[in-house]
């Protein structure tokens, strides 16, 4: 009986059961994934709020898939590293197992009428998957920088900046993160300095 409620209470076994059923149920992808994680999250209250925003934030800046390395941080704030291993196991194992069984068997159903109108289907629900988390990250993050003024600046700046530059330059992601990061580093000296003076 003892070893039975042990095994019920053993967070490896719930970080990897809660990642592989996000891995397996969980369609479209990192961005389609960040709404789900975000309120599973909360309602186990293994991370506040705030601490998923910054998990969000930490997740998007990194290399590698989005929902990938929100396993991972999660994981090891809850285990550290045992439990971010358990974590990135449960949430890719799925996504493994699936990719290899429809690379086997596509080919044979390439031209199902079925097949590709599922796809279709996936594909629009998707869309409406990613712009619904887009919009609950946007009003996230303009609720915490009312409450903060240098986040509220910086907000008011890089946001539109950033969309400007990706939707019209084409500029790569990578380097708008970087130069959010820099604006961000040296606003944030200025007003140490400013505090100094």
């Amino acid at each position: 009986m003892e070893t039975k409620h042990s095994f019920k209470d053993n967070m490896y076994l719930k970080l990897f059961i809660e990642f592989f059923t996000l891995g397996l149920f969980t369609f479209g992808g990192g961005a389609a994934m960040i709404a789900v994680l975000q309120n599973r999250l909360k309602d186990k209250k293994w991370l506040t709020e705030d601490e998923v925003l910054d998990c969000i934030t930490v997740a998007q800046t990194l290399p590698g898939v989005v929902a990938v390395n929100m396993s991972v941080y999660v994981g090891y704030r809850m285990k550290g590293i045992r439990g971010a291993l358990v974590s990135v196991l449960g949430m890719v194992l799925p996504s493994f197992t699936v990719i290899i069984l429809v690379a086997l068997f596509l080919e044979n159903f390439n031209e199902n009428p079925y097949v590709l109108g599922a796809l279709r289907g996936i594909r629009a629900a998707t869309l409406g998957l990613i712009l619904a988390t887009c919009l609950k990250l946007a009003k996230q993050i303009i609720c915490k920088a009312r409450e903060d003024r240098v986040q509220l600046v910086l907000t008011a700046v890089i946001f539109p900046l950033s969309f400007l530059i990706i939707t019209f330059l084409g500029l790569d992601a990578v380097w708008v993160i970087l130069g959010g990061l820099v604006i961000g580093v040296a606003y944030g000296l200025i007003q140490m300095r400013r505090e100094k003076v």
